[in-house]
């Protein structure tokens, strides 16, 4: 009787561990699908910041294409392509300004079709200075907004740079290591879609996020 006792409780502890595991790998699975779901929100809440809704009608993150230049960043990085009507309205650049006072400087930058700058936004973290570098955030200042309608057409090339240096934009009290690094980066950015427009809008979709599993 003792021996079956214990055979009996083996099997219940046996299920119960295995209906535990079970468990627990799909509370990970739900857990993990919520992180990516919540990352994807954002990276779209991100790329509207940059790319007005009212410029496109297609989805952003299934028209995606991987770039590498060294003009944008030591890396590949993602553009996002823009379509209106099944035309080309514009991209968003990933970029990286290797040159910040804290590192580098992770960018989106968003070029409409003619070129002209729609939006600008640092992408965090980063490392620059609190109350100093970091107000290229826009939520720690306006600074960023000023590249919106630049273009190299309406910005002479000796206009990209810090008034410090004899540009057109401002950069901060105690820091300018900071705007000269992404005021350079941009201006890289703008004269890669300037170089490449006319292939950029037909290179094949490389990769693209699964949108529809996290509708709702």
């Amino acid at each position: 009787m003792m021996l079956q006792s214990i055979s009996k409780n083996a099997v219940i502890l046996g299920l119960f561990a295995i209906a535990t595991a079970a468990t627990l790998a799909l509370t990970n699975e739900g857990t993990l699908q919520r992180i990516q779901c919540n990352k994807q929100h954002a990276l779209e809440s991100s790329l509207l910041e940059v790319m007005p809704k009212a410029l496109f009608d297609n989805a952003l993150l299934q028209d995606v294409i991987v770039v590498e230049d060294p003009s944008l960043a030591r890396k590949p990085q993602h553009l996002y392509r823009a379509r209106l009507n099944d035309k080309p309205a514009g991209v968003v650049i990933e970029a990286s300004a290797p040159d910040g006072y804290g590192g580098a400087i992770s960018l989106l930058v968003g070029i409409d079709a003619s070129g002209d700058i729609t939006g600008v936004r640092v992408v965090p973290p980063h490392n620059e200075t609190p109350g100093l570098g970091d107000k290229v955030e826009l939520k720690k200042s306006p600074w960023v907004l000023s590249f919106n309608g630049k273009s190299l057409d309406n910005t002479p090339k000796e206009s990209w740079a810090v008034k410090k240096d004899g540009g057109a934009f401002d950069s901060f009290t105690g820091a300018t290591i900071t705007p000269r690094a992404v005021v350079a980066q941009v201006q890289r950015a703008l004269s890669y879609y300037q170089a490449n427009a006319d292939t950029l809008y037909a290179m094949p979709t490389q990769t693209a996020t699964d949108t529809e599993s996290c509708d709702g």
